[in-house]
């Protein structure tokens, strides 16, 4: 395990900048409200210009009216988007590996398979590592990220109905997982893989 992506000192700032990043790019714009010209209705002119006493108006759609557009409301075209620097992403991962190599939450394997799409089997892996490395107060609540280094059908069918376990291929390992769940589990190929694509370039 290098150094370089497993021992460094936390970087708190860095971290929270990268993280606000990453969930503000991930976000879904939700909120829309329409305006005038995508309300319904509202093509004639309810009266004519001149000759009524009353204000001219050229739609019922008008803001000013009741069922009318929204003026400056939310819109599905805005932009939450955060530019990260690719040195910064390096660097905030190898901070929240050696946190976990700190609070000694990192568990690593030689292996992980499972022959069957068994969830059943797989709880009572999950459970063996559970009596090792919590305690009492901690079983009611396990919090693991499985990090395989090849996709695996079995481990991630097996363990999708499971409360408090994910299980991920490597290349989606990302910040976010790693900081949600307590315990991270690594094989050795994938240990290798981050030795060798993170220690050039930190």
């Amino acid at each position: 395990m290098s150094e370089k992506v497993f021992g460094l000192k936390p970087n708190m700032p860095l971290l929270h900048q990268v993280v606000v990043g990453l969930m503000a790019n991930s976000r879904t714009v939700i909120a829309h409200t329409k305006g005038r010209a995508e309300v319904r209705g509202g093509g004639r002119k309810p009266w004519k210009q001149k000759g009524t006493g009353r204000a001219r108006v050229g739609s019922s759609r008008s803001p000013l009216w009741k069922g009318g557009g929204v003026t400056f409301g939310p819109t599905n075209e805005r932009n939450f988007s955060v530019k990260i620097n690719d040195k910064m992403k390096r660097k905030a991962m190898c901070i929240v590996l050696s946190d976990k190599v700190n609070d000694k939450n990192l568990i690593l394997l030689d292996d992980l398979k499972i022959s069957e799409y068994k969830t059943k089997a797989f709880d009572q892996m999950v459970a063996n590592f559970s009596k090792k490395v919590l305690t009492l107060d901690e079983k009611a609540k396990r919090s693991f990220l499985i990090v395989n280094y090849q996709q695996d059908n079995h481990l991630s069918y097996s363990a999708r109905n499971l409360s408090g376990v994910k299980v991920i291929n490597f290349e989606n390992l990302n910040i976010i997982d790693i900081l949600q769940y307590k315990y991270l589990i690594l094989t050795a190929d994938a240990v290798n893989i981050l030795n060798e694509r993170y220690s050039a370039k930190n």
